[in-house]
C-alpha cells in the first residue's frame, strides 16, 4: 500500500466545527483523493511536520485552553503522544525552525508567542518561553487588542510573527530573544495574516485591507495590490516551486488568484474558483494544488497547468477542513 500523501487539519465539534481532528488522505494518480484515516483530536487547525523525524505537531485551537499537540507520524493515521499548553488562547499556527531545534506558535486569542526549545527526540521540553504583546489598530471591530497569527522562520533563522491586530510584524532573534529595534509597523488597518519570503522581499497578505503588500528586506514598501475584485479577506498565500507565480486564497471570492512575480511586481494572471465555498489554506504538490475549503466542509483539488489552477471537479468531503500538509 503507498503512503498516504495528504494530512488534513481542522476545526471539531467544540471549537465551532464538525470535523473529526486529523483527517488523512492519499491522492491517486488521477488526482482524486480517497481518506485513509483518522485521527480524533480537539481543534487541529493547523498542522506541520518536523524536517527530520517522524512526528506531526498541531496547534489545538481552543479559546480557554490553545493547545499544542504531537504526533507520531504513523501509517495510516497519526498517533498522539502527547499535549501541552500552547501558552495562549486560540493558537491558529505553528513553525519549526529548519534544524528541528525550536517550535514556535502564534496565539490569535491574546497576542502571545509561545516558543518550545525541543529536544533531540523531538519532544517539547519543560518551560516554554511567553512573549505576550500589547497595541491595538484602526478597526476596532477587528483589532482592539494583539492577535498573532503567523509564525515564520525567515533568513538568518530570525522567526517572524504577523500580528493581525496591531499591524505589526514581530521579530524574534535566534534563541527566541526579541528583536531588540522591536516589531515592524506595516500598513495601517491591513490586518497582516500569512506572508512568505523570496528573493529579497516580503509578500503579505493583508486580511483587513483585502491586499498584497510587498516589502524589501528593509521592510519598505515596495508595492502592494488588490487580491481580487470583490469584498474579500485574503487568507494563504505560496509560492510556485520555480518562483514564478504567487498564489492567493480570497475568502468572500471563493477564488485562488494567481499572480506572476518580478520582484515587488505583482501581476495578476488569473483569479478561479476555490472549488468551496471560503478556502482558509491550500498546499501545492507538483501539478496538484488542493484547496481546504472551510464552510463547505471539503477540500478540492485543482490542476496546475503552466502554472495556473484549472478546477478538476474532484474534491474530498471533511468536516470544516483549515489546513492540507503534504507529506
Amino acid at each position: 500500500m503507498s503512503r498516504p500523501g495528504l494530512v488534513i487539519g481542522g476545526y471539531t465539534s467544540d471549537t465551532e466545527g464538525s470535523g473529526p481532528g486529523l483527517t488523512v488522505a492519499r491522492s491517486h494518480a488521477d488526482g482524486r483523493l480517497e481518506a485513509v484515516g483518522e485521527t480524533t483530536v480537539s481543534g487541529p487547525s493547523f498542522v506541520v511536520a518536523h524536517p527530520r523525524l517522524p512526528l506531526l505537531y498541531a496547534v489545538l485551537e481552543r479559546a480557554a485552553d490553545g493547545g499544542l499537540a504531537v504526533f507520531a507520524d504513523d501509517d495510516p493515521a497519526p498517533r498522539l503522544l502527547a499535549e501541552h499548553p500552547s501558552g495562549g488562547s486560540l493558537p491558529c499556527h505553528l513553525a519549526l525552525d529548519p534544524e528541528g531545534r525550536w517550535l514556535a506558535i502564534a496565539n490569535y486569542g491574546d497576542g502571545t508567542v509561545t516558543a518550545y526549545r525541543l529536544g533531540e527526540d523531538g519532544m517539547p521540553e519543560p518551560g516554554p518561553l511567553t512573549f505576550p504583546h500589547e497595541g491595538r489598530g484602526p478597526r476596532p471591530d477587528r483589532q482592539e487588542g494583539p492577535h498573532a497569527h503567523q509564525a515564520v522562520f525567515g533568513p538568518g533563522g530570525v522567526l517572524y510573527v504577523t500580528d493581525l491586530g496591531t499591524d505589526q510584524m514581530r521579530r524574534f532573534l535566534p534563541g527566541m530573544r526579541p528583536h531588540p529595534d522591536g516589531p515592524v509597523r506595516l500598513a495601517p488597518g491591513s490586518g497582516p495574516r500569512h506572508f512568505l519570503h523570496h528573493e529579497g522581499h516580503w509578500y503579505v497578505t493583508g486580511e483587513l485591507d483585502g491586499t498584497v503588500r510587498v516589502y524589501d528586506d528593509e521592510w519598505r514598501e515596495a508595492g502592494a495590490v488588490r487580491a481580487s475584485g470583490g469584498d474579500n479577506l485574503p487568507a494563504h498565500i505560496a509560492l510556485s516551486a520555480d518562483g514564478r507565480h504567487l498564489y492567493v486564497a480570497n475568502r468572500g471570492p471563493d477564488t485562488i488568484s494567481v499572480f506572476e512575480v518580478d520582484g515587488p511586481r505583482l501581476t495578476m494572471t488569473a483569479e478561479v474558483p476555490s472549488g468551496g465555498s471560503w478556502p482558509r489554506h491550500f498546499a501545492i504538490d507538483g501539478d496538484r494544488l488542493y484547496v481546504a475549503n472551510q464552510r463547505s466542509d471539503s477540500v478540492a483539488v485543482l490542476a496546475l497547468r503552466d502554472g495556473l489552477p484549472e478546477p478538476t471537479g474532484q474534491a474530498l468531503t471533511v468536516g470544516t477542513p483549515s489546513c492540507v500538509l503534504i507529506r
